[in-house]
């Protein structure tokens, strides 16, 4: 085992990048793990590797490029950085359990930032396992990763910022064929309208700009845009081959080549899970949250969250609740004194609010409807396992009352994915059969390993033990 740190960071996007920077600059011995080969996170991929091609940065836009100067800062401070490395066990004590290069190692830190950001909401629709069908957020990583752009009549079906804002990239992408189907609900427009005035002031006034700048571009470029979307339904037998929908009182079907889901992003909850980290309903962003102080530090002692995986704030934002809990960490080891940590932190904390001015007027226009919340009985929820809704209502009528037992009984959440794609909707279906809150319906108890690791791979641990 190595020696032990003062902070191991997992995760290398805006959160996780501020928070190592932060540490090292303040003299803490600070390890970055993160699973892809460089940093950036998933609104800042491939950032480095994009600096150069001009087209491509045009495509992203402007606030993609910013992420660039949250890696030279990571880059140039002492922090040790560990890429294409999986964190596949996190203990409570700051024992971490890596994977790289086909070898386990087992590191330790006397604190501990999980950084893993979001996870796009499932979206189970009727024919969403269909080949054909992906998420905006997979689309938008080919295009930074690879430059890869659809082909053919493509279909955005779903809600929030990151649907507007793929669909104007695909056209700065050279894409001609673009239908939307928003299915956010009209009705969300007045209690999202009460939100208004708080939106008006910060960093809110620029966020409004930037919605209202990229719809009207998607009506220059002519995009036909479908509004109060219901009632999906993406059709096809060996792929995806068209979407039926209702729109207003109308009911109507479009052939397509490629369709994307979204409708918004939750929390990603396993490594925070598997600690044992206490979770809460929240009901404005309609998913779990771990329960944060002031700092962002969790139920348990040593280990803080920052980012999105504490609740939906965006990369601007995320940023900054890497900062404070960098600077919680610097202060409990003595790195800096009272007076630095007071006015840094009321600089952090300034910086954040300013960005969250817009969020409730976010999470209340683009709600989910309840059809993507709680699925018809014939959708497949759980998609490793091929469990439909129908399953899982007959198993709550006959007693389960909880996510565990009804994977206990019916394998739903044991597959390759291990709840992650299925556990919002079971504990979703849960609460509403039983009529429970979702915080007395509870959602899956997560266990090691996050991340499959082979009995050669966990040897290799012994052998050089």
């Amino acid at each position: 085992m190595s020696s032990l740190r003062d902070a191991i960071v997992i995760g290398a996007g805006p959160a996780g990048m501020t928070a190592a920077a932060t540490l090292s600059e303040g003299g803490a011995r600070t390890l970055v793990i993160d699973e892809q080969p460089a940093p950036g996170g998933q609104i800042y991929r491939a950032v480095e590797r994009n600096s150069d091609n001009a087209s491509l940065s045009a495509v992203l836009g402007s606030d993609y490029a910013d992420g660039a100067a949250l890696v030279a800062r990571m880059r140039a401070s002492a922090a040790e950085l560990r890429f294409s490395t999986s964190a596949w066990r996190i203990d409570a004590d700051g024992t971490v359990w890596t994977k790289a290069d086909g070898k386990v190692e087992r590191l330790q830190a006397r604190t501990l930032v999980i950084a893993s950001g979001a996870m796009e909401r499932p979206v189970p629709v009727p024919g969403w396992t269909l080949p054909g069908v992906m998420t905006v957020g997979a689309l938008q990583i080919m295009l930074k990763d690879a430059g890869l752009r659809p082909c053919g009549r493509l279909v955005l079906a779903g809600c929030g910022p990151l649907f507007y804002l793929f669909a104007a990239q695909c056209l700065e992408a050279g894409v001609s064929d673009l239908v939307l189907l928003d299915t956010a609900e009209r009705a969300n427009l007045i209690p999202a309208l009460r939100h208004l005035p708080k939106a008006v002031f910060g960093h809110g006034p620029g966020y409004l700009r930037k919605g209202f700048s990229l719809m009207a571009a998607l009506r220059r470029r002519g995009v036909k845009i479908h509004r109060g979307v219901s009632n999906l339904r993406i059709e096809g037998a060996e792929r995806a081959v068209a979407a039926s929908f209702r729109a207003g009182t109308h009911t109507m079907r479009i052939d397509l080549d490629l369709v994307a889901l979204h409708e918004g992003v939750i929390p990603s909850q396993q490594i925070a899970r598997s600690i044992g980290c206490a979770h809460r309903w929240n009901e404005e962003q309609q998913c779990f949250l771990p329960i944060l102080d002031s700092m962002r530090e969790t139920s348990i002692l040593g280990v803080f969250i920052a980012g999105d995986g504490g609740g939906i704030v965006g990369a601007m934002a995320s940023a900054h609740t890497g900062a404070l809990c960098a600077l919680a960490i610097l202060k409990r080891l003595d790195k800096i004194s009272d007076t630095e940590f007071a006015s840094r932190k009321a600089v952090a904390q300034q910086a954040l609010d300013a960005h969250l001015t817009i969020r409730p007027f976010l999470d209340r226009l683009y709600r989910p409807r309840d059809e993507m919340l709680v699925p018809a009985d014939e959708v497949v929820v759980c998609r490793c396992e091929a469990i439909r809704a129908r399953a899982i209502r007959d198993v709550v009528r006959r007693g389960c009352l909880g996510p565990n037992q009804v994977k206990a009984f019916l394998r739903c959440g044991m597959g390759p994915c291990q709840g992650r794609m299925c556990g919002p909707t079971v504990s979703a279906i849960i609460a509403r059969e039983t009529g429970q809150t979702p915080d007395a319906t509870g959602y899956y108890r997560v266990r090691p390993p996050l991340k499959p690791v082979s009995i050669g791979e966990l040897a290799s641990q012994y052998e050089e033990d």
